[in-house]
């Protein structure tokens, strides 16, 4: 019998692969419609401050939105990775990124500690898929699942993924947190 640890590393490995093989012009029209989407959503949750991530090569692309929340005066706090496999939240400074852990880019900026995630209105986080009931497929190394699993308030949580990502079912283990939604380039889905 397959584990739900076999499920999701196939799953994974399947929707990394589908996301290396999409089109530079479909990246660019989910791009477009995506950073609307999630302009919609802080407008509407009227938010005034929130956590997203810098997007990987393959990920859905966040920085219009983070653009966005800039000229706005919106706060935003970006996760870095840390050792001992926490997140730390960056308030970014406008002035770049560096390599972090992993290989994935952090905003420079100061760091605030891995509390500071209990202040914002609104988190946006990764996910390699969701299904319809709230759960969400993380990459597999458990920073988002225990950075929500240690706060103490919550604030409304979203994944964010390309559209064909939401699926019917996802195996599940006891230490997922369900999501609040998802925001894919052509909805928002409340659970």
């Amino acid at each position: 019998m397959t584990t739900a640890v076999e499920l999701k590393r196939e799953l994974r490995a399947g929707i990394r692969a589908e996301r290396i093989a999409m089109s530079e012009d479909r990246r660019e029209e989910a791009r477009t419609d995506l950073t609307a989407r999630l302009i919609d959503l802080v407008r509407t949750r009227e938010a005034r401050s929130f956590s997203c991530f810098l997007p990987t090569r393959s990920e859905p692309d966040t920085r219009g939105l983070l653009k966005w929340a800039a000229s706005q005066g919106i706060e935003t706090l970006l996760p870095s990775s840390l050792a001992d496999g926490l997140l730390d939240w960056i308030s970014p400074s406008g002035e770049g990124t560096v390599r972090g852990a992993h290989g994935i880019d952090e905003p420079l900026g100061e760091p605030l500690g891995p509390l500071a995630i209990e202040t914002v209105d609104l988190m946006l986080i990764p996910a390699a898929a969701v299904d319809r009931r709230g759960n969400r497929l993380g990459w597999g190394r458990g920073y988002f699942d225990r950075a929500l699993a240690s706060m103490t308030r919550r604030p409304a949580v979203f994944a964010v993924v390309f559209d064909h990502e939401v699926l019917e079912h996802l195996p599940t283990e006891p230490h997922d947190v369900p999501l609040t939604g998802v925001v894919t380039p052509r909805r928002t889905l409340l659970f």
